[in-house]
């Protein structure tokens, strides 16, 4: 039975329309993860920790699509919501090709200077030489993982969530079997494992840019359109505070690694580098509900149905409170055999990730809500609102945090700066709650 925008979402239907966002974002998530168990296994610590140092800067280059998408999304479900069916599609259209331009100027720039961003991050000899092969490669891929980004948020208003699942799937896969062909079996090295990435971006990006662009049976589809420039500024207002979530969250990880290699040397590195591997299947949950629920949330708002907003709202902050909860007793609880994974081989690395891990994992009981809400004020409109939650959260707090905590903690003070950063930033995600309600109640 096909979901509509447009329902009544029960706790039932909600966990229906969102199941395959979140799983997307956890097959999307799998990039970096598949990479570094390869390469950590096959390769080498050097080639691991070059993995390591330098995706942050090649995440940072895909938030561009991440910023189109879920800011696009939320203006293009509020003119469905509207009606306007025949507008929604020009900005949607609009959108896409907007990002692909974009998208491939940025390749451009990503591989002439991935020798000097490498080595303003700190890498030299053999880890320099390694983190810039690694970006190279990842450069061609750049505008297949940025349209992969853009088409994550459209699917879903487009009501397509299986087909988006399928997509998921399908890049997922392709990386995972590649990489154990490319590094496992060809012995390829890390150039394998960048390869094997790109291809899965590739699927993941280019499959869907086909079929939008002919006739199928969605809200959305790929038509001529000329450049709205109010729509854009405003899908960049939307979408900016998810940029800044994911941009501030590559700009703090490089910091983050600086404090590391002062502290712990590569090792440091190494454990940060695991530790963010199992944080990225953790945050793809939050990240899908929020792509998932979002359009839901502009479309009632667009259509002026408060009583169902409000729904969403209670409901949504049930099942993210009860999600982190359940996330952070997990983490605990196997931290152990996640850390394994990656660092079995050295006693060392294993026994400084896992007791970092469990110290980071106390920050998953407050992620959810500070993630969910900055999406839902985007969906709302309100992008002033929602940039201020993702940079006070991803930005200001974790810097002011990793640079205070160290000097009273040592290397504790670095995994706990999260927690108190995600504690901070539940404050003001709660004040931004209680002053919304507030509003909607004025305005019954």
């Amino acid at each position: 039975m096909r979901i509509q925008l447009s329902d009544h979402f029960t706790y039932k239907k909600l966990l229906r329309f969102v199941i395959s966002p979140v799983l997307m974002m956890i097959c999307t998530s799998l990039y970096g993860i598949v990479d570094g168990f390869f390469v950590s296994n096959y390769v080498g610590k050097t080639p691991f920790a070059a993995v390591n140092l330098i995706m942050p800067v090649c995440m940072a280059f895909g938030t561009t699509g991440i910023m189109i998408g879920t800011g696009g999304s939320a203006v293009v479900s509020k003119t469905l919501g509207e009606g306007k069916s025949g507008e929604a599609n020009q900005y949607f259209s609009m959108l896409v090709y907007f990002a692909a331009v974009l998208s491939l100027v940025l390749s451009v720039v990503g591989f002439v200077f991935a020798r000097p961003i490498a080595a303003g991050l700190g890498a030299e000899g053999e880890l320099l030489e390694y983190s810039v092969l690694y970006s190279r490669i990842l450069a061609f891929g750049l505008t297949a993982f940025v349209l992969q980004n853009v088409f994550q948020s459209f699917f879903v208003t487009a009501e397509k969530l299986g087909l988006s699942l399928k997509m998921s799937l399908l890049a997922g896969g392709t990386n995972m079997v590649l990489d154990y062909l490319f590094v496992a079996v060809f012995r390829w090295g890390l150039a394998g494992a960048a390869a094997a990435t790109v291809a899965g971006q590739i699927a993941g990006g280019i499959i869907p840019l086909v079929y939008f662009a002919r006739k199928n049976d969605s809200l959305l589809g790929l038509t001529r359109t000329g450049i709205h420039w109010q729509v854009l500024w405003k899908t960049f207002g939307n979408g900016a505070s998810e940029m800044v979530t994911n941009l501030s969250t590559s700009i703090v990880n490089i910091l983050y690694n600086f404090q590391l290699m002062k502290l712990a040397g590569e090792n440091g590195v190494a454990a940060y580098g695991i530790i963010m591997y199992v944080n990225f299947v953790f945050m793809a949950i939050y990240f899908g509900y929020a792509i998932g629920s979002s359009p839901v949330a502009g479309y009632h708002y667009g259509a002026g149905n408060k009583k169902e907003l409000k729904s969403l709202f209670r409901k949504s902050l049930v099942l993210m409170g009860t999600t982190g909860l359940v996330l952070t007793v997990l983490a605990e609880l196997l931290a152990g055999p996640l850390v394994a994974v990656f660092a079995s081989y050295d006693k060392e690395l294993s026994d400084m990730t896992c007791h970092g891990f469990r110290l980071y994992a106390l920050a998953f009981s407050m992620m959810g809500i500070n993630v969910w809400g900055s999406a839902f004020f985007t969906a709302l409109g309100k992008g002033g609102v929602s940039a201020a939650i993702s940079f006070l959260r991803t930005f200001v707090f974790q810097i002011a945090m990793v640079q205070l905590l160290p000097m009273f903690l040592s290397m504790d003070g670095i995994w706990l700066a999260i927690v108190a950063a995600e504690l901070l930033a539940l404050m003001v995600t709660t004040g931004f709650f209680i002053s919304w309600e507030r509003t909607c109640h004025t305005n019954a």
